[in-house]
């Protein structure tokens, strides 16, 4: 594909999963039952991802299954508003769009209660992929919420392989939502089935613990979860910043210290900004003073999303991100 032209990436980044409504209450703080109100926010961690992408002026699209209803149309819109590609989705007339009520508590963390049964993306099957799409890939990046039922999990894995005999990068983000698996137990073996496939895989400190079923957040509990093929693991720690790890080397970079008001799509962002610096240079990731500056690009736009409340609106665009770099805060 062709070279990088001023700033933006010319490859493509494909994202696979669920997007849905999250609804937040108007009022942070409260338990659902006390809200007064709700607000629309559209969601789904590989939406956010494509979208983080897109706004920093990268090539983007988005995989998945929503309901042939209108919250499904309105979520494809604000796909194809914020630039990223909608030929991978399929419309399902049987079921509904994802819900997800979203608690905000005080300090900005979130609980969830989710509205699937099933919902569209659980649907997907493999034969309504759109193959040429995932093919044409440099990255390909997915979560786990769409191992969790079939035949959405068959549909995850075709995708996956198509897109690695095609020469992607596969970028994972489990990205754990307990309520929506069985048990802990079931989450953590589909969660690990799939591990040994990913060349770029990112979790946060509370995956950290519930995968290795460890408390500690130690570089030896990180690389517990290493696996031959792994070109990069990262393990994200809120307000205090990020580990990374590759083959030869390993640290950590601090994180900005901005206003939270709410962490939802925080990872998403980092996520899609590391990937979008990466798409036609994957040779950052061997070479650790550029690494880090791009970790640090990302960590930028993960603390910029939580500023805002809802994880779209609050996603950064590149001129948002230097200054705050430039703040050097």
């Amino acid at each position: 594909m062709a070279a990088v032209a001023n700033g933006g990436s010319s490859s493509l980044i494909v994202s696979f999963g669920e997007m849905l409504i999250d609804f937040v209450p108007t009022v942070s703080g409260v338990s659902l039952a006390e809200a007064p109100g709700f607000l629309k926010a559209p969601g789904g961690a590989p939406a956010n991802v494509a979208i983080a992408v897109s706004r920093l002026g990268g090539k983007a699209a988005f995989v998945g299954k929503l309901g042939d209803d209108e919250f499904g149309h309105m979520l494809a819109g604000i796909l194809k508003q914020n630039g990223v590609r909608a030929d991978g989705i399929n419309f399902d007339k049987g079921a509904r769009t994802a819900l997800a009520f979203v608690t905000l508590r005080a300090d900005g963390e979130r609980e969830f209660m989710f509205y699937r049964n099933p919902s569209a993306d659980m649907l997907l099957t493999p034969d309504e992929l759109n193959l040429e799409l995932i093919r044409s890939a440099k990255v390909f990046h997915y979560g786990s919420i769409s191992l969790i039922v079939e035949p959405c999990r068959s549909a995850h894995m075709k995708a996956m392989e198509a897109a690695k005999e095609a020469g992607a990068l596969l970028s994972y983000d489990p990205n754990l939502r307990l309520p929506l698996w069985p048990s802990a137990e079931e989450a953590r073996e589909q969660i690990m089935s799939i591990w040994d496939k990913a060349d770029i895989i990112k979790v946060s400190d509370v995956e950290l613990e519930f995968l290795t079923g460890s408390d500690k957040i130690d570089d030896e509990s990180a690389m517990s979860l290493w696996h031959p093929n792994l070109k990069l693991l990262l393990v994200t720690l809120g307000e205090k910043g990020c580990n990374y790890y590759t083959k030869n080397f390993h640290g950590s970079v601090s994180a900005f210290h901005v206003n939270t008001v709410d962490t939802t799509g925080a990872g998403d962002s980092f996520v899609g900004a590391l990937l979008n610096k990466i798409v036609d240079d994957q040779a950052i990731l061997e070479d650790e003073p550029r690494l880090r500056e791009v970790l640090r690009f990302a960590c930028a736009c993960g603390a910029i999303t939580t500023t805002k409340k809802g994880a779209i609106p609050a996603l950064p665009t590149e001129a948002e991100v230097l200054t705050l770099l430039n703040k050097g805060n």
